[in-house]
């Protein structure tokens, strides 16, 4: 599997990508949003877990690696979490490494996941995103989705409550 845009290509996480997977799950900019830096240990376990094979009913996470098409550097790691029965839906996420930000790359990249998940007969596409996160929201706006919701106080995020902004875009063909 691997999808394509003008500077980016998606690929299935592989067993040689630990190292980008690492990285990212260790970048401080990055986790900033997303939870404490986990030990080694633990990024390892989730590293092996999503390299299991996904199709759109599997119960396990989707995890892609991004990678700029001229140098094939990796930027960062793309993905959803399903609930293909009886829902159809997906939960997007995705973290780039620090140095990527700003350039463009999460619209691009997640424009082609979306179009992959949607073409797959989902019928709507969840994604969360800390409040106060506008980098990420924007790069959803820009995407087509639409903000349904803020659960207050939803996360403790080292050691801080925090509320979550809920997102939504719908298939319009399902």
């Amino acid at each position: 599997m691997q999808l394509l845009t003008p500077r980016l290509y998606l690929s299935r996480l592989q067993p040689e990508d630990w190292q980008i997977f690492k990285a990212v799950h260790q970048d401080a900019a990055t986790m900033t949003w997303v939870s404490e830096i986990p030990d080694e240990n633990d990024i390892r376990q989730r590293f092996n877990e999503r390299l299991a094979p996904w199709q759109a009913s599997s119960f396990h996470m989707l995890c892609l690696v991004a990678r700029i098409r001229e140098s094939d550097e990796p930027i960062g790691l793309f993905g959803c979490s399903a609930e293909w029965h009886p829902y159809r839906q997906a939960e997007v996420g995705y973290m780039l490494r620090a140095a990527f930000t700003g350039l463009g790359y999460g619209s691009e990249a997640l424009d082609a996941l979306c179009q992959f998940l949607l073409q797959a007969e989902f019928h709507k596409l969840k994604a969360m995103v800390i409040e106060g996160n506008w980098p990420s929201r924007r790069i959803l706006e820009k995407n087509g989705f639409a903000l349904e919701g803020t659960l207050r106080d939803n996360y403790l995020l080292n050691g801080q409550w925090v509320s979550d902004w809920v997102f939504g875009r719908l298939n319009p063909e399902y």
